[in-house]
């Protein structure tokens, strides 16, 4: 007999199918069983769209056996009316009775509220059921709601001898440091992401789009800092085909904590996540702050010999690494 953690680490791959697309609303997967066969799955796939114990509920063939079944969801269903109705209300109404739920939602309109309405109609609820993978799942939700920030991604690209940018060069665009593959796998994390950041200089520099052009998928939000409103018009960041933000001096307060002000802005602005890409200034300020949860550095074969100095991070954060086409690539984690 296959136990709860085989259906619910199902639940969690299905999840993963909305990644990037389901903003402001959590990954979420569901499956139903019967007679220890699953005779119906479903997840979210996009905001306003039916969540994935509907779309779960929907698939199964003969409804007949919904009565006789055991619904999976990776995270508890919700028990308020927002852009779709109560999934707690459907398997109510569906007589399914029993539910089976990876972790709680810490929204504040459910956080436990749909699972009490569950007990209460009368269903055999079970909550736990690999919780800290179905909580990893949602690391961006549960980091918005519970922190009050977005969850936050340093990402950076440096020579063979600590630089991130060479100390001069012929044309406003990036010199690259990593190979095309790098840049793919690059583009393919802004698509998870829900906003990107950098600051006014590479912007100036650069005049980087920030866009997902190497990978199918969503373009995130461009976010660019610019206190005293230098950067150009013409630059890509204001070409109106990507929704783009700009914080200047009139949304927040330079002369405080900027990595704070900063997170503050863009919760009150809805961002659960942002991939910052930098420059060197930018990310040190994450990183000198202690406002980031998780870093990724590529480590190109190029040598720079000069020019802006990568950013420094604590090697006693945990992380590990590997070997991207003859590229090292370095996670950290904020413990």
């Amino acid at each position: 007999m296959k136990t709860h953690d085989t259906y619910i680490k199902r639940c969690i791959e299905l999840a993963k199918n909305g990644l990037g697309t389901t903003y402001p609303n959590p990954l979420v997967g569901s499956l139903i069983v019967y007679n220890d066969e699953i005779i119906g799955e479903g997840w979210h796939r996009k905001s306003g769209e039916p969540h994935a114990e509907v779309n779960a509920i929907n698939s199964v063939k003969d409804k007949s056996l919904l009565s006789k079944s055991t619904i999976y969801v990776s995270l508890e269903p919700c028990s308020h009316f927002g852009k779709t109705p109560p999934c707690c209300d459907l398997i109510i109404a569906n007589k399914i009775p029993n539910v089976v739920i990876g972790t709680i939602d810490p929204f504040a309109k459910v956080a436990g509220t749909g699972i009490k309405k569950l007990i209460e109609a009368g269903k055999n609820v079970t909550v736990g059921i690999l919780e800290d993978e179905c909580n990893e799942l949602n690391k961006r939700f549960f980091t918005f709601h519970n922190k009050k920030r977005p969850y936050i991604i340093l990402k950076w690209a440096e020579s063979q001898d600590g630089f991130i940018a060479p100390l001069t060069k012929e044309i406003k665009e990036p010199v690259w440091i990593t190979n095309e593959f790098s840049r793919q796998l690059v583009h393919k994390w802004r698509s998870e992401e829900q906003a990107i950041l950098v600051g006014t200089n590479t912007v100036i520099e650069d005049n980087p789009s920030l866009t997902t052009r190497d990978w199918s998928g969503n373009h995130p939000i461009r976010i660019v800092l610019d206190q005293n409103n230098r950067i150009s018009k013409e630059s890509h960041i204001f070409d109106n085909q990507i929704k783009s933000i700009t914080i200047t001096k009139e949304n927040i307060n330079f002369n405080n904590n900027i990595a704070l002000e900063i997170t503050d802005f863009l919760f009150n602005e809805g961002i659960q996540s942002v991939i910052i890409e930098g420059g060197g200034q930018t990310l040190q300020t994450f990183i000198d702050a202690n406002i980031w949860d998780e870093a990724q550095v590529f480590r190109g074969e190029i040598y720079f010999k000069s020019g802006t100095k990568a950013p420094t991070i604590s090697r006693e954060n945990s992380k590990k690494e590997k070997i991207l086409n003859d590229e090292l690539l370095t996670f950290f984690n904020y413990d």
